[in-house]
């Protein structure tokens, strides 16, 4: 499930106003049409994919509702490269109950498999970025002032 979508992958998920997704390559999405869309612009961006293993970390389900979190581990071609190329994932899964049939209704996935420095986390923020954000501020300054 980590690149590969095909028609019986996408059978997988509710088609509810209420089913999300967020994948390592966009914002979160919500409602089945942008969950598709965005499931199938993930995979477009690989090709020649394979699994090569999963870890189950934990997982849950009460009568209606279950989920799982695991490691994804897979490789596949990106763009026009020839080579295979690694990719590991991090990732939660929502299922619930419908006419008596498990579906997705939340996947979030993201590349952290590994210890991350606490540095990680912080939004980098360009020169660029400061100095109209410092031209902003001095200017709100001088409007209170002035």
């Amino acid at each position: 499930m980590i690149i590969f979508v095909s028609e019986p992958q996408k059978r997988l998920w509710s088609r509810g106003d209420d089913v999300t997704l967020a994948n390592p390559l966009g914002p979160p999405v919500r409602g089945w049409g942008q969950v598709e869309e965005h499931l199938e612009q993930a995979a477009s961006t690989a090709r020649e994919g394979e699994p090569l293993r999963y870890e189950s970390i934990s997982e849950y389900s009460t009568g209606d509702l279950g989920y799982n979190l695991e490691l994804e581990w897979t490789r596949a071609k990106f763009g026009g490269a020839e080579e295979m190329t690694p990719v590991s994932l991090r990732a939660t899964t929502i299922f619930r109950r419908e006419e008596g049939e498990w579906k997705i209704v939340h996947r979030h996935a993201d590349p952290i498999t590994t210890t991350q420095p606490a540095e990680s986390i912080i939004q980098q923020i360009t020169l660029s970025m400061y100095r109209q954000l410092d031209e902003a501020i001095r200017r709100a300054g001088m409007a209170r002032h002035g």
